[in-house]
Order: C-alpha cells, then sequence, then structure tokens
C-alpha cells in the first residue's frame, strides 16, 4: 500500500496529516452529498451546452452529456471565464450539480448519439435534455490539475434532446469548411470566442478534416498551445515594449507576477508550490521552471503540463491586444489553502485579469527582483 493511501487512512480528514487546512476528500463528498437527494435515473434538465469525452480506453472512449440537477447558473456552469471571481464554495457547488452521461463509442464514431451531442456542443445557449440511465448515477471521485470538478456519472440507457440547439451561421460555416483544425480554432479565436467554448467544439468531434472526437482533458490544453503558437508568430511581427512592466494578481491563494521586458519573444515560468498545497505534501517548498526562446518549444512542458500553456496563451493574448512584443517571465506561487483542483483555468484567468490592473513600471529587471524581494513570502 502507498504511503499517501495509508496516510488518508489513518488521519480520515481529522489530522490534517498533510498539511491541508481542509481535507479535499470530505470536501468533495460533502458537495455531491449536497446534490446526492436529486439524483434519479431519469434526468429532465438542461445541459450548459456541454458534454464530456474521456481519455480512459483511448481510442474506444466515454463520450456523454453533461446536464445540471438545478436550473441556475447554468451560464457560469461550464464556462470557467465566467467562473473567475466566484469563491470555492460556490463554483464546487455549481459543478457538483453536473451529472454526466456516458456511452461508449470509437473517436470517428459518427452515428445519432455522437451528431446529436454535436449540436448540443456547438450551441449558443443551454439545451433542455433528457437522460435515462442504466441505474442511478454514482459519485465520481477524481482529482485533476486540468480538468474543473465532476460530480456524478452513470451509463446512459436512453437520450434526446428536447429543444433545438441555437447553433449561429457563423459557427456552423467554419465547421462546414474543409479547413484544419488549427485552423478552425484561429477562425474562432478571431470571432472572439472564448478557450473555454472552442475546447468544446474540438472535443465534439466537429474540426479538421478527419474529425475525431477529443478527450475533454486534451482538448483544452490543445486550445491554449494552438491558439498560443499562432500568437507567437504574430506577435514576432511586433515592436518591442519600451518599459519593465509588473502586474500582479492573486485569486485562490495563486499568486502571479507577470515580468514584461523590452526584448524579442521568450517566455519562462517560474512555480513554487508550499507544503500543504495540493500536489506538495512535503515540508519544503516544490519549485518548477519550464521555459522557450524564440524559435519555441519543441517538447511538452511536463513539469507544469498544461500550466504552461494556459499562462503562456494568457500573456500573448494581452500582447496581441497592445500589438506588442516582448520577453516574458512569470512567477507563479501556490499557497496553502489550494486544496481542490480546479483546473488549468485559474492560471489563464488569473493571469488574463491581472492585465486589467494599472502594471508598476521599472527602468530594469534588477529594479523588478528588488520590488518582488518585499513581496514574496515563502512562509504565507
Amino acid at each position: 500500500m502507498r504511503r499517501a493511501n495509508l496516510g488518508c487512512i489513518i488521519c480520515k480528514g481529522v489530522r490534517k496529516l498533510c498539511g491541508r487546512d481542509k481535507c479535499p476528500i470530505l470536501t468533495r463528498f460533502y458537495y455531491q452529498k449536497l446534490a446526492a437527494p436529486k439524483l434519479r435515473e431519469m434526468i429532465f434538465g438542461e445541459s450548459p451546452n456541454s458534454i464530456f469525452v474521456g481519455c480512459e480506453n483511448y481510442p474506444n472512449v466515454f463520450v456523454g452529456p453533461m446536464v445540471s440537477l438545478e436550473n441556475e447558473d447554468l451560464d457560469v456552469a461550464d464556462t470557467p471565464e465566467k467562473m473567475y471571481g466566484l469563491n470555492i464554495n460556490k463554483i464546487l457547488k455549481i459543478r457538483y450539480n453536473l451529472v454526466r452521461g456516458k456511452e461508449q463509442r470509437n473517436i470517428f464514431s459518427t452515428d445519432k448519439y455522437i451528431r446529436e451531442l454535436q449540436e448540443l456542443s456547438i450551441s449558443k445557449k443551454p439545451v433542455d435534455i433528457e437522460i435515462v440511465f442504466k441505474k442511478k448515477p454514482s459519485l465520481n471521485l477524481s482529482f485533476s490539475p486540468i480538468l474543473q470538478p465532476i460530480g456524478f456519472s452513470g451509463l446512459i440507457k436512453k437520450f434526446k434532446i428536447t429543444e433545438n440547439p441555437k447553433i449561429e451561421n457563423r459557427i456552423y460555416k467554419i465547421i462546414e469548411d474543409e479547413i484544419t483544425t488549427t485552423e478552425m480554432c484561429i477562425e474562432f479565436y478571431n470571432l472572439n470566442l472564448e478557450p473555454s467554448r472552442i475546447a468544446k467544439i474540438l472535443s465534439a468531434g466537429v474540426m479538421g478534416i478527419d474529425k475525431k472526437l477529443v478527450p475533454t482533458r486534451w482538448s483544452i490544453t490543445a486550445v491554449d498551445d494552438i491558439l498560443g503558437k499562432n500568437l507567437i508568430e504574430e506577435i514576432k511581427e511586433l515592436s518591442l515594449i519600451n518599459d519593465y512592466l509588473l502586474f500582479e494578481n492573486e485569486y485562490m491563494n495563486n499568486r502571479f507576477f507577470i515580468i514584461l521586458m523590452p526584448g524579442n519573444w521568450e517566455f519562462e515560468q517560474i512555480e513554487t508550490w508550499f507544503p500543504g498545497t495540493l500536489w506538495n505534501l512535503s515540508q519544503r517548498p516544490t519549485i518548477s521552471n519550464e521555459y522557450e526562446f524564440y524559435n519555441g518549444k519543441k517538447e511538452y512542458a511536463i513539469k507544469q503540463s498544461g500550466g504552461y500553456y494556459a499562462a503562456r496563451f494568457a500573456v500573448l493574448d494581452y500582447l496581441y491586444k497592445i500589438r506588442r512584443q516582448a520577453k516574458i517571465l512569470i512567477i507563479r506561487e501556490v499557497y496553502k489553502g489550494y486544496d481542490i483542483p480546479l483546473g488549468v483555468w485559474v492560471v489563464r484567468e488569473t493571469i488574463r485579469k491581472a492585465f486589467n490592473k494599472r502594471p508598476l513600471k521599472f527602468n530594469s529587471l534588477e529594479e523588478i527582483f528588488r520590488n518582488l524581494k518585499s513581496k514574496i513570502n515563502p512562509e504565507k
């Protein structure tokens, strides 16, 4: 038996042996217990135009719609860009009121079930659906650094959409074009679609020449990476910024210092996870860094995974909007209290919101580091 499992058995969420303020397992069970009385073998409700594609048993994956047990907060439930600013209790309540239905399909399947899911995923507004499960949905206790929390799930016996999805012509025209997935993602970005919506459409298997379902976990990072690479080529043609700028923002015990420097495009992110945080059970801070030079990153950012690409996209999105090029250094500090993984959207949106604030201006990188010395608190 692994030490971590034994520790949880001994602790039972009371002794705080992992150093966290609250037990993530008990927290999940608490919110899922609140939703449990509403569960039935048949659920009629609204879907936040959302499907979920698993990655286990790939290419024969489990795919299905998400349906809400409460017809409120639907515009937020699967749109992390609108979730920013909510506290963790509100987010968990919203997410654990979503139920995932699933059937197994090959990623190249095109039957009626898949076609209906595709219509659901590209709809502009929530859609009324009906799901009959083979048995009452069960708890889905899983932890992911990429995905948002998911509550209950169950195998589908019968599924139907009970109203016509609202599909925009501008979206329909793009997915009907014979263009690549990369080209479609860029087209959607130019239409001001948020990354989370583009990821939904990608996951549904309607993009590209050889259309196929894409696991939700993969689609999120894929969109950040695809859009990021395109924006890099765009900003390389732009003028350099003139000042050394420092942006700051903190959310969900994640604090970001974003440094923009005059110079050709380069990007580095340094992460520090302090003791008692989600992925650090040791008594010392854990530090990692990932970077890329002007010619790009050749290998996957394994030390920071999806968070690296989410951060890079957020910065590039800002540079593209201000029509400037810069060298970037991000310092991310994750403090005790970040106990439940909420997904890489926390990284993306916290950085994006930092750019809504007025930056501090400096004459050199050394001046910025002197300023940061009083702000970075290893004991926080």
